[in-house]
């Protein structure tokens, strides 16, 4: 593609994004030019700390070993309230944070995508750009002020917060601009104390004696007025905030390099305009707190990456590039909302202590915990594609890669909340179009849908009451139609049977009536049965399902017997149908949890939830989050040799 084009893609910009995509792009047979307007690497450290998600796309393409030992970048923190990052999967290999300057950081990229084919033209400056229906023409100075005119079929720019090729492309950017500032430098010939993000009357202060002998220093003075972007500060200027803040006199030092940051808020409407695209701070502007700003750019290069040389070299349509701008404009969002928040706790004067009083108390539960430092080490979302000259399907410490779904359909009955909608956005952030099925919740399920949606997936509400009536013929009505609109095709992957009528009052085995056995057979058993019966028209072979049992189908709770009786009928379900499907390679499960907050009033009452707490071996109340993974885990080809089972997900309840 490209015809008598200089290269198929040109990357503007040398930093770590547009070295890592240049590199992934010409692994996958893309010729690739990059253009830099620095005649060199950077010799600076703007960023230096990378995350778990971005440690594994590293490894599995062998940056990680060039890179050889690298130190722990310490806890971590939300909005400066201590949060050990290794929470977010304590077995990885790559737990926690790593420090890596970006000094030491780009050279190797540079050598890494020269390797794989790569071209970087250093001393180049953009300025002109203009579009084609069938390429791309870039005009830059290079080398002693000559004019070139570069042809490519996609321009990518990776040319950083002031981004000549978005200024020129005409991206309209939205957000917020910048209300405070913080002030960074590394100073030689100090001796002060380290401290980690410290709140003080007019401001806030960080200092870190690194091994080299230099001291980085970031000042939030409250009183200053933000600079523009555009002009770094004097260090005179960082050691007068240094000492209106602290108290301490920093200015007999000697400062090696000087830099400001601040939380202006913006993100491009799209990540696509034709043939231009954007990655990295050129698409979103957002302050570098935890060093989320450069492991945002680094994952926006690796999800490009592979779609964008398969659009060059294998005939594929459009539809990768827009799936990146869908996945990772959704990504860039979610991350800048997490960063506000930061900010406010970060740069909030007196008024901010009852919110980080309370954030505090919240950071105090382990489910919050592992939620924001999954979700500050990328860990939520989706990976990137495994690099374009890797054949396995995994990433280097031997996990799954969180794509292990895609191209699949799933219907998750129930799933407007609880353990349901966990489940579906599981299911979703493995790659899986999900069908969310609800009875009478019509906000409940668009809730579900919405939460999807913003960290890239794909998902559409299904309406249909179980237990009455022509109820499966329903929801396949709704079910296929919603497939057919969005893959053409009606086959169905993956059934997860999780709605039921709960016993969650009990009823005394002398007051069940017929009407409610009825009701609960109706729904608990029935429905699942026929669901299965019916899904299997849509179902190829290697198919899942996987239906949610209870603890106390092992467990006599008299008050339950009623909706536990349903939940037996549910297990004998998985065990005979296993069987029977097991000659298409379908295999069929059943699930069962213990006590799980599903979002009831119940657990909003803290000595209630202490005393169901004492029920699990681990002594805490389950997150619909912990059920959730054990289905996707039967979702997925890991688990093709598990089949007729009964799973226990209740935290070793039936352990006595």
């Amino acid at each position: 593609m490209g015809g008598s084009a200089d290269a198929d893609v040109l990357v503007v910009g040398a930093g770590p994004v547009g070295l890592l995509l240049a590199g992934e792009v010409s692994a996958g047979g893309a010729r690739t030019v990059v253009l830099e307007q620095l005649s060199g690497p950077t010799a600076e450290s703007r960023a230096s700390i990378l995350h778990t998600r971005t440690m594994e796309i590293f490894a599995e393409r062998g940056i990680l070993d060039r890179l050889g030992d690298l130190p722990a970048g310490g806890r971590g923190h939300f909005g400066g309230i201590p949060l050990d990052l290794a929470e977010a999967d304590p077995g990885h290999p790559y737990a926690g944070q790593w420090e890596c300057l970006q000094s030491r950081l780009e050279p190797v990229l540079e050598a890494w995508a020269v390797e794989r084919g790569a071209e970087v033209r250093r001393s180049h400056v953009v300025t002109g750009l203009t579009r084609h229906d069938d390429r791309v023409e870039v005009v830059a100075f290079g080398p002693g002020g000559r004019s070139h005119r570069i042809t490519a079929a996609y321009v990518v720019g990776c040319d950083g917060e002031q981004s000549t090729v978005r200024q020129l492309a005409g991206y309209e950017m939205t957000g917020d601009d910048a209300t405070r500032e913080m002030l960074r430098a590394d100073v030689l010939g100090i001796d002060i104390p380290d401290r980690r993000l410290r709140r003080y009357a007019d401001g806030t202060a960080t200092a870190h004696r690194r091994g080299d002998g230099t001291t980085r220093l970031m000042v939030h003075d409250r009183t200053r007025t933000p600079r523009p972007r555009t002009r770094e500060p004097e260090f005179a200027e960082v050691a007068a905030a240094w000492a209106r803040v602290t108290g301490e006199d920093i200015s007999g030092g000697t400062a090696v390099w000087l830099n400001s940051f601040d939380n202006t808020r913006r993100q491009v409407r799209d990540y696509r305009r034709g043939r231009v695209l954007l990655a990295g701070d050129a698409a979103h502007v957002q302050m570098p707190v935890g060093g989320q700003a450069l492991n945002l750019g680094l994952q926006d290069a690796a999800g490009l990456g592979r779609g964008l040389a398969a659009r060059i070299t294998g005939g594929t349509g459009d539809g990768g590039l827009d799936d990146y701008h869908a996945e990772r404009h959704a990504v860039g969002a979610r991350t800048l909302t997490n960063i506000q928040a930061q900010a406010l706790l970060l740069f909030g004067g007196p008024e901010v202590d009852g919110i980080r009083e309370v954030c505090g108390e919240l950071l105090g539960m382990d489910v919050v915990r592992r939620h924001l430092a999954r979700m500050i080490s990328g860990l939520d979302r989706p990976a990137p594609p495994p690099a374009a000259d890797t054949t396995q399907p995994l990433s280097a410490h031997g996990s799954p890669t969180m794509d292990r779904l895609t191209g699949k359909t799933a219907l998750v009955t129930g799933s407007s909340r609880g353990i349901g909608r966990a489940t579906a956005v599981r299911l979703a952030r493995e790659g899986a179009l999900v069908a969310v099925h609800y009875a009478t919740n019509d906000d409940a399920a668009r809730e579900t849908v919405a939460l999807i949606e913003k960290e890239g997936g794909r998902a559409f509400p299904v309406r249909a009451e179980l237990g009455v009536p022509g109820d499966v013929h329903e929801l396949f009505f709704g079910l296929e139609q919603g497939l057919k609109e969005r893959t053409g095709d009606t086959a169905l992957d993956i059934v997860v049977n999780n709605a039921a009528v709960t016993g969650a009052d009990g009823i005394s085995p002398e007051d069940v009536t017929p009407e409610q056995l009825d009701r609960y057979f109706a729904v608990n058993a029935r429905a699942p049965y026929l669901i299965i019966q019916r899904a299997l028209r849509n179902m190829p072979d290697g198919g899942r399902v996987i239906n949610i049992s209870s603890a106390l189908t092992r467990t006599a709770v008299p008050e339950q017997v009623a909706y536990s009786m349903t939940k037996g009928a549910i297990e004998q379900i998985s065990l005979h149908l296993a069987k029977h499907l097991a000659p298409r390679g379908i295999t069929v499960n059943s699930v069962a949890p213990g006590i799980t907050d599903n979002g009831g009033p119940v657990f909003d009452i803290p000595e209630a939830v202490e005393q169901m707490a004492q029920v699990s071996a681990f002594k805490r109340v389950g997150d619909a989050g912990d059920v959730a993974d054990v289905v996707t885990f039967l979702a997925t080809d890991e688990a093709r040799w598990i089949t007729g089972s009964f799973i226990d997900a209740s935290g070793g309840t039936l352990l006595g």
